[in-house]
């Protein structure tokens, strides 16, 4: 993939990418940090990208990958010296949902109110069906995308988005 290919592509996948990231992390800066990271690394290995197959996919397998990478790192490091306290962490989505909840008119109350439900509920999900929900209705990929991004049988995301929505 030439620099121009990848300026390209950047343009026109990266909001999508950088969206997921945030929806993956439930946090914006862990969010924007993962996105530079995938896209560092794309852009290191642009050389063996080719235009013609869906990047768009393997970017967002990428950022899986890292996302867990360091979810084990972290948590391997928090079993050896805990890093951070629950306090903290409570104060965090305390100050995210002050934030959220600015409209004034009743039914945009409504329904900031399921949407944060619906998202408290998918973050609750395990990892396993939260991913697949992710990339199918926010990075609007089929399910056969899914599938090669996951590595996984197409019947394997099916059924991980049916007990996920369940």
């Amino acid at each position: 993939m030439s620099d121009t290919e990848f300026e390209s592509f950047v343009m026109n996948a990266g909001p999508d990418i950088l969206r997921f990231c945030r929806i993956i992390t439930n946090n914006k800066e862990q969010g924007d940090e993962l996105y530079q990271d995938a896209m560092v690394l794309l852009l290191e290995k642009r050389a063996s990208l080719k235009a013609e197959q869906n990047s768009k996919s393997y970017a967002l397998s990428v950022a899986v990958l890292l996302w867990k990478n360091k979810k084990k790192k972290y948590a391997n490091r928090n079993r050896l010296i805990p890093m951070e306290s629950m306090d903290a962490m409570e104060h965090d989505k305390i100050s995210e949902l002050k934030e959220e909840s600015a409209p004034s008119l009743e039914t945009c109350i409504l329904q900031a109110d399921e949407k944060k439900m619906i998202q408290k509920i998918v973050a609750d999900l395990p990892e396993k069906f939260r991913i697949p929900i992710h990339l199918y209705y926010s990075a609007d990929l089929s399910i056969q995308e899914i599938a090669e991004t996951l590595k996984i049988p197409e019947g394997t995301v099916k059924s991980r988005l049916n007990k996920a929505r369940q």
